[in-house]
């Protein structure tokens, strides 16, 4: 056998003995998949058992939502939306689909909030989270006309993302006042990053 061929062979048997742990992976972890209608649910922040992992639009391809087999709360969440929230008993390999209906909240924003706040920051796809609340994702905040209302006073506003160490300020605004907050995140573990925040 000749050197060339021998080589040939070592490549491929390693090429099969790598791919193995991923495909077997693939079919011990559950994969959730959504459904949506419209925007405001493609775009809706996602928890699962209480921890943010991004927003719908994105949670495929590359990024699709693998989760271990067992019982799991998953929680869509939209301002001015009712949330959605299932609890899944996942088994290993499935696909689970989650169907979203985000249905409006009949709440309306207070009448005094009159100071607008803007928000730069990379990743865009970062998720937003005023006062403990979430709020939406970076690139909803950023550029003209796309501010949003706050009442006058104090506020705590949190940008995270898995992956990256959150930024966090305190804002004080005042009755009219414009305010953009510009910041990039820093890659991290997880671990660094800690909990992005209850979704309750």
């Amino acid at each position: 056998m000749s050197m060339r061929t021998t080589l040939w062979l070592l490549a491929a048997i390693f090429s099969v003995v790598t791919a193995c742990p991923a495909g077997a992976e693939n079919r011990v972890l559950a994969e959730v998949q959504f459904v949506t209608h419209n925007g405001a649910e493609k775009t809706a922040g996602v928890w699962v058992d209480g921890q943010y992992v991004g927003y719908v639009k994105e949670l495929n391809g590359d990024r699709k939502l693998l989760i271990l087999p067992g019982k799991h709360e998953i929680l869509v969440r939209q301002p001015w939306y009712k949330d959605y929230v299932e609890q899944a008993i996942l088994e290993p390999g499935e696909v689970h689909v989650v169907k979203l209906s985000l249905l409006r909240d009949t709440r309306v924003p207070p009448k005094d909030a009159t100071a607008e706040l803007r928000i730069s920051a990379s990743p865009v796809r970062a998720a937003v989270f005023v006062d403990e609340q979430f709020a939406g994702h970076v690139d909803e905040f950023e550029g003209m006309g796309k501010g949003m209302l706050l009442t006058p006073g104090q506020h705590r506003v949190r940008i995270a993302l898995p992956g990256y160490l959150p930024f966090e300020t305190t804002v004080e605004l005042r009755p009219w006042q414009k305010l953009k907050i510009q910041t990039e995140l820093l890659k991290g573990s997880i671990t660094e990053a800690g909990s992005l925040v209850s979704a309750n």
